[in-house]
């Protein structure tokens, strides 16, 4: 199975994106993982769907392969980046790879509530036409005060959130098979 984790962060040392590295390096004899980061791509602008940059068909053709997709996002202001949004926009124009493709939301955060109302705004836009990406539902991984979760190297070293996401991990991969 091939997921394609996409992190909705740019920043070089993200917590999503390690979180992202997380799950590709821990479940590697299980699934292919491919984390996309969201810096090549140019705004979603109509006038050019027809005939996207090149990062944008590399970053879709990807996103086509996978059998699923890992969102790994921060929030910013109480909602979803706009570099995510501006990502979906792309995908949801012209061939749509993300309808039917099942969905998995995570998110990191110095704070307390580790991207409650970010995850809750990207579980809405995954329902929105053109996106239709079904999402498994009451398994959140919300992960929060990840800055005292993480070593120095940015491994999530947090015993019971590292088997939280074994669990999640494996309801998802389960869900996906029914």
């Amino acid at each position: 199975m091939k997921i394609a984790a996409i992190v909705g962060s740019i920043r070089k040392d993200s917590y999503n994106r390690k979180l992202a590295e997380h799950v590709k390096n821990r479940y590697q004899d299980r699934f292919e993982t491919e984390v996309l980061t969201l810096n090549g791509l140019p705004m979603y602008n109509q006038d050019i769907e027809n005939d996207p940059p090149e990062a944008v068909r590399v970053f879709k053709d990807k996103v086509k392969a996978a059998d699923a997709i890992l969102w790994v996002t921060p929030e910013y202001n109480g909602t979803v980046p706009g570099v995510l949004v501006n990502a979906i926009d792309w995908m949801s124009r012209v061939d749509k790879v993300l309808v039917g493709k099942p969905s998995l939301i995570m998110g990191a955060t110095p704070g307390l509530l580790g991207t409650v109302k970010a995850q809750l705004h990207l579980r809405d836009i995954l329902f929105a036409p053109g996106v239709s990406s079904p999402i498994m539902t009451a398994n959140d991984v919300y992960v929060g005060s990840v800055h005292e979760k993480m070593d120095a190297e940015g491994k999530l070293t947090h015993e019971p959130t590292i088997q939280f996401i074994d669990t999640v991990v494996n309801n998802f991969l389960a869900w996906i098979a029914k």
